[in-house]
């Protein structure tokens, strides 16, 4: 694939982004799998890990490991400066403050935590919780055990038939009754971007919150969460090329200063007598015990490692491998992509025929693609559009053209088969 120049400017200089440069960054890419190149299309479930991260966190383990924030000697010192300096990087990535950034094991673990500990304090019988019809599981399941322990009534604004965002019928669910709108950036089965900013706008008119699932969208495209001015806003370490194990909740800290903890232990605690416990400002009061340290440190580097590329950079490669990809996969026959929505990110989640998803990955593993297969953690919009099961390719920054060939040649090879 040739090298492609991508605004924005630096120092007035073009950046170069040189896709085959980067994936030497990646060790894992230069594997064969079944004797062929690995070419990896699956980075929406888990992103593979840049060399620098790997680094950094072995470097940890190596030279300076120990537990943060109560230690008082020179490791646990250091080890508290790596770990907090990972908190400022996550702030910076999103425009956030320090203060207002939890460390979680995953983006699961954050919605779990504002729904257990704003929503059931805050949502009762007769309030409402909007959510869109292409929520991964994560940012459904626990708002159904909100409705049940709370008598809250649980709705959903629907998607158009192609996937894309439908404005009517969301303004159209969206009342004075609503408390929170809950909704994805970036669905990890559709590729639908979701206008979050005008959504967090109009949920505060009718004066509700706002969250945010950014798990596909803060990989593809800048995130700024004050110019979004949503209330809540996960992720999670390992899609951003960053470890597993580590997450990051957001939380506008009006709200966060008034929720109780989610979890109770060592290090998120002020006084503890026998009789009584006050517990410690956000973030501390929402990270029990020993945190994830290495990890965090790790996901820190990452985001460095992404920012670094350029956020914009990265949106741009992406949609030059979107408009690469399609043509070729439109020409094959039986090929139906599951999602058509404007503008869409590198998610393609489509069905072959009558082959079921298992067989394509299944030929397609043979031939060292990777792929998805499954409901992928959101069976109801899955089967909105008419499936149970659906392949899917997803494209990350070290995708190459090259990654798309082999992928269309092993799809034109599986369409032989049957």
């Amino acid at each position: 694939m040739r090298k492609i120049y991508i605004k924005p400017f630096l120092n007035g200089l073009k950046k170069m982004y040189d896709v085959y440069e980067i994936r030497k960054d990646f060790p894992e890419l230069s594997l064969k799998v079944n004797g062929k190149p690995n070419t990896f299309l699956d980075t929406a479930a888990s992103a593979q890990k840049p060399q620098a991260v790997l680094d950094k966190m072995m470097n940890f383990y190596r030279t300076h490991y120990s537990n943060v924030h109560r230690g008082s000697y020179y490791l646990s010192e250091q080890a508290t400066i790596e770990y907090e300096q990972a908190r400022t990087s996550a702030a910076a990535f999103i425009n956030a403050e320090e203060k207002e950034i939890v460390f979680t094991r995953s983006a699961t673990e954050g919605i779990n935590l504002v729904a257990s500990s704003w929503g059931m304090n805050n949502l009762h019988e007769g309030d409402e919780i909007l959510l869109s019809e292409a929520e991964h599981h994560a940012n459904l399941v626990p708002w159904q055990v909100v409705r049940d322990k709370t008598g809250c009534k649980l709705k959903f604004f629907k998607i158009n038939d192609d996937g894309s965002y439908n404005p009517e019928s969301f303004y159209q669910e969206l009342n004075e009754k609503t408390k929170l709108v809950g909704v994805t950036g970036m669905s990890n089965v559709l590729g639908t971007v979701f206008p979050i900013k005008e959504i967090s706008a109009a949920a505060h008119k009718v004066g509700a919150l706002c969250l945010v699932d950014a798990c596909q969208a803060i990989v593809h495209q800048p995130m700024n969460v004050k110019d979004i001015d949503c209330d809540f806003l996960a992720f999670s370490g390992h899609k951003v090329y960053g470890p597993t194990g580590i997450g990051v909740l957001y939380g506008k800290y009006e709200h966060l200063e008034k929720m109780p903890p989610y979890q109770m232990g060592g290090d998120m605690v002020k006084k503890v007598t026998y009789e009584h416990t006050d517990f410690a400002e956000p973030p501390a009061r929402f990270e029990a015990g020993t945190p994830a340290i290495a990890q965090a440190v790790g996901l820190g580097e990452a985001l460095c490692y992404m920012q670094k590329l350029g956020m914009e950079n990265i949106a741009a490669h992406e949609k030059m491998l979107m408009d690469y990809a399609l043509p070729k996969l439109y020409d094959i026959k039986g090929f139906k992509m599951i999602g058509t929505a404007p503008d869409k990110g590198g998610v393609i989640s489509f069905a072959l025929g009558n082959i079921h998803p298992q067989d394509v990955a299944f030929v397609l593993d043979k031939e060292g693609v990777a792929i998805r297969t499954g409901h992928h953690c959101a069976e109801p919009i899955v089967n909105r559009m008419g499936y149970t099961s659906l392949a899917r390719a997803s494209f990350g920054l070290y995708t190459t053209t090259e990654d798309i060939d082999r992928f269309v040649a092993a799809l034109i090879k599986v369409e032989s088969f049957f």
